[in-house]
């Protein structure tokens, strides 16, 4: 958020140097929190999303699991 109201103060004071380090330092923080950046879930593994349990890899962990 420091970040982030660094842009605005800077917008305010038409301040060019110190808009765009700001603006740096709020994509900085978004990489960080994995909102910008490479993506970390195509990681090739099958999408199984509207699977159902019994007919997915983890039937063997639910069927054990209801007992």
């Amino acid at each position: 958020m420091d970040a982030r109201r660094a842009v605005k103060t800077a917008l305010h004071a038409k301040d060019a140097d110190a808009l765009s380090e700001a603006r740096e330092a709020v994509n900085a923080a978004k990489i960080a929190l994995g909102e910008r950046g490479p993506v970390w879930w195509e990681d090739d593994a099958p999408d199984i999303n509207r699977t159902m349990v019994t007919k997915s890899p983890y039937a063997d962990w639910y069927a054990r699991r209801a007992q």
